[in-house]
């Protein structure tokens, strides 16, 4: 097999698995999980209906050395 048969078949080979990844991302089955990942970033993590814990020392952020 010439090197430019092999580097054919990989271009091929690329497009298709391109196109099945492009039908399985826009897939009606996928929309419910990727709506779920689109709202991580906005979610604060805590579930719904439980309050969000406090830092122990009650400041906003125990790391900030500049605060008092």
């Amino acid at each position: 097999m010439s090197q430019g048969t092999f580097a054919g078949l990989l271009t091929a080979f690329l497009f298709v698995a391109f196109i099945v990844g492009v039908f399985w991302a826009y897939s009606s089955k996928r929309k419910a999980e990727f709506d779920a990942a689109a709202r991580l970033p906005l979610d604060d993590g805590v579930p719904e209906g439980r309050a969000a814990p406090s830092p122990p020392d009650g400041k906003a952020n125990s790391n900030d050395e500049t605060a008092p």
